[in-house]
């Protein structure tokens, strides 16, 4: 049903009605989402290593995740491009801040994958079966998201502002669009339902997000898929950014997906300046919420 997919926003929508003014309860819950995301990436991890016939279904998922990261990259570069076309945006490139460390960003894209990885060893190696892995790591979800959701409430954005701009909002609808293109495009390629395929398309780098939603609805393996595809294009964008955003700063920003918010937001200030950040932030908080609905929306329809 519908309505049970998307249950699982309720969270986020209550985390946004409630304002705080405590900075120390801010801070508190800065450290408490960033310890629920590892967690919830351990457990998905703990699902994959405990699942039947893992080692002989991991050449299958990187065949899948690799034909989801390159028809993705083609096609939101391509939708990016055109919304950059029709209406161009320009860097600051007289306003640019210090590089914010390229490496240790990288690194830091590869704690996600290692927290992954060391759940999924942990699962295959150490631990028995544990049938409640899903049930916690959707809890832990629901936690995050209303977490989620208060921190987008008190960060001192204004909704209004953020929907209203227009470069920002254009660029989250010319990957929205052009995602869900390149869901549609895979659906022969990996021979998948239509469901599926959208599903997945739709993660728009929120891995956490996608590989526990995904795996709840679809198991597993596809849970995997859906993880390292938004890890993946997390750690492209961190290439990619500084290389185009001076000449094409729509597509840079754009293809951070809901990332530009906050983990790629400091190679966007320091590669495209001040002009930059309002448009990487707009975007990033709209995919940020139109992430999870499409993917309850896609996934009610998933046998």
């Amino acid at each position: 049903m519908l309505f049970d997919a998307l249950l699982i926003l309720a969270p986020l929508f209550l985390g946004f009605a409630i304002a705080l003014t405590s900075r120390k309860t801010m801070t508190v819950i800065h450290y408490g989402v960033e310890g629920l995301v590892y967690f919830i990436l351990v457990l998905l991890g703990v699902g994959l290593g405990q699942m039947e016939g893992l080692w002989a279904q991991l050449g299958v998922m990187a065949s899948q995740v690799s034909v989801l990261v390159v028809s993705l990259l083609v096609l939101n570069m391509a939708g990016l491009w055109l919304w950059h076309r029709w209406q161009p945006m320009s860097a600051d490139a007289s306003d640019l801040a210090p590089p914010p460390g390229y490496r240790r960003l990288f690194l830091s894209a590869l704690k996600p994958m290692a927290a992954v990885v060391a759940g999924l060893l942990a699962g295959y190696f150490l631990l028995p079966a544990l049938p409640l892995v899903e049930d916690v790591a959707t809890a832990g979800l629901m936690l995050l998201l209303f977490l989620i959701g208060l921190q987008l409430r008190n960060a001192g954005l204004s909704l209004r502002r953020l929907l209203m701009n227009r470069q920002g909002l254009g660029v989250a609808l010319s990957l929205t669009l052009s995602s869900m293109l390149a869901g549609l495009l895979v659906i022969p390629l990996l021979t998948i339902p239509w469901p599926h395929a959208m599903a997945l398309a739709s993660g728009f780098g929120w891995y956490s997000l996608s590989g526990v939603v995904v795996g709840d609805a679809l198991g597993p393996a596809w849970g995997g898929v859906a993880f390292l595809n938004d890890v993946l294009r997390e750690i492209i964008a961190l290439a990619i950014i500084p290389l185009i955003i001076t000449q094409r700063p729509a597509m840079a920003i754009g293809y951070g997906g809901a990332t530009a918010m906050d983990f790629t937001l400091p190679i966007i200030r320091s590669s495209g300046g001040l002009a930059c950040v309002p448009v990487a932030i707009a975007s990033g908080f709209i995919l940020s919420f139109i992430s999870p609905v499409l993917m309850g929306l896609f996934l009610s329809f998933a046998s």
